[in-house]
This record gives structure tokens, C-alpha cells and sequence, in this order.
């Protein structure tokens, strides 16, 4: 792991603590251009009542915007969680050069824990992608939130 890809990750990281700090499951995710970030976005599906507002939805819109075009060539996706079906596909078509995530998904992860759209031969594009950097943390927020969340369910 790097120092910029850990750098990188602090800042997804902190877009998650600000999701979960708003209800929603805290993942994060920022898009990097040449060092800078271009775009950020955490979890909001619940607030924006959207099912595609994922951290990295968010984020490569958040992007797009900023750079003004749909396509994202050169820029970098960092998330604090292994990005699912729907957002690998995003990623695809925006084509995003590296993927960087922290914790894997053993439920939905499509780089590689459940499916790995990134590795599919058939498929006209495929993003580098790097897993686990700064894993435990991004785990661990992920987990402490349901944590919390179930022992107020059992306390209700």
C-alpha cells in the first residue's frame, strides 16, 4: 500500500463517518485526477431515496460534473467497501483506470468476493483494482455501525 492510496482512502474514509453520521451506511468514496480529488460521494440511498445513490455513484457524478464528461479516463476510484454489481458497472462505463477499495464484500463484492466483473474477458474495458487498503478500518466502521444498529433493535 501506498502513502497516496492511504491518503486517498483517509479521505473516503472521512465521507463515510459523514454518512453514517447521517443515518446511512458509511462507505465512502472519492474519484482522483492527477492527485487531486475531482469527486466525493458517500452512501445515500435512504436520504435521497434513490437505490443507485452508492458512495461511488455519487462520487463518479460528482466527477462527471466537475470535469464535464461521463467518462472518467485517467481518474482513480477509492471506496472504503469492495464496490457491488451496479456500481462496477458504473465504474466500466466511466472508464475509471483503478479501482482502490478497503474491506471486501462477501455479499455483494463484484472485484472478486462474489463475482469479479473487473476480471470478465467478455467485457470491453477493465479497471486495474486494488483491494484492502486500510481493510481493518474501513471494516471496522462498517462494523461498529451495525453493531450499533442491532443493539438498538434489540433494545426497542
Amino acid at each position: 500500500m501506498s502513502a497516496t492510496d492511504a491518503a486517498f482512502m483517509q479521505a473516503a474514509l472521512e465521507l463515510a463517518r459523514e454518512g453514517g453520521s447521517a443515518g446511512e451506511v458509511p462507505v465512502g468514496a472519492v474519484v482522483v485526477r492527477e492527485g487531486e480529488i475531482v469527486g466525493r460521494g458517500f452512501n445515500a440511498p435512504i436520504s435521497r431515496h434513490d437505490p443507485a445513490a452508492h458512495a461511488e455513484i455519487v462520487a463518479l457524478r460528482d466527477a462527471a460534473q466537475r470535469l464535464g464528461n461521463y467518462r472518467l479516463p485517467g481518474c482513480d476510484l477509492y471506496v472504503t467497501l469492495e464496490p457491488c454489481v451496479m456500481c462496477s458497472g458504473a465504474i466500466i462505463h466511466a472508464r475509471i483506470a483503478r479501482v482502490i477499495y478497503g474491506a471486501n464484500d462477501p455479499k455483494t463484492g463484484a472485484c472478486g468476493s462474489v463475482v469479479d466483473l473487473f476480471a470478465e474477458p467478455r467485457l470491453n474495458f477493465h479497471a486495474e483494482v486494488t483491494g484492502g487498503v486500510l481493510a481493518e478500518e474501513c471494516g471496522a466502521l462498517l462494523s461498529s455501525f451495525f453493531a450499533a444498529r442491532r443493539s438498538r433493535t434489540e433494545v426497542a
